[in-house]
């Protein structure tokens, strides 16, 4: 993946050159079609992905909870918390993602703690309430 393609997205936009060739080592970049599950609840983690474009329906437990859009990323918490997907997300239009293996995105947030914690942020307002 192009490193510099990286700075198009919010969640990486604000990185170092050097930070930035980082996450194109261990991120690739996939196509999908309208209605290709990304994540299914319940089911175990392996990646995190970010929204290039196109646009997901999140479901959690068969009913609508947000739809996500270019710039929003998903996969996180079933990474860092949990194991299990948290909810279903659907592609709801044909999309480009960024997507980040399990093993990679954890090393993604060691070695860069301001990424993880805007990533944590997240968390913490997707699971309030």
């Amino acid at each position: 993946m192009d490193a510099n393609h990286l700075k198009s997205i919010a969640l990486f936009a604000d990185l170092h050159d050097h930070e930035r060739e980082r996450v194109a080592q261990w991120a690739d970049e996939v196509e999908v079609e309208e209605g290709k599950h990304l994540a299914d609840q319940g089911e175990f983690a392996y990646e995190f992905f970010v929204i290039e474009e196109g646009s997901a329906v999140v479901t959690k437990n068969g009913e609508h909870i947000t739809d996500l859009g270019p710039g929003d990323f998903f996969g996180e918490i079933a990474l860092l918390e949990t194991d299990r997907r948290t909810a279903t997300v659907t592609a709801s239009s044909h999309m480009h993602l960024i997507v980040m293996h399990g093993r990679d995105f954890r090393e993604m947030a060691s070695e860069m703690p301001h990424v993880a914690e805007r990533i944590r942020a997240a968390i913490q307002e997707r699971t309030k309430g």
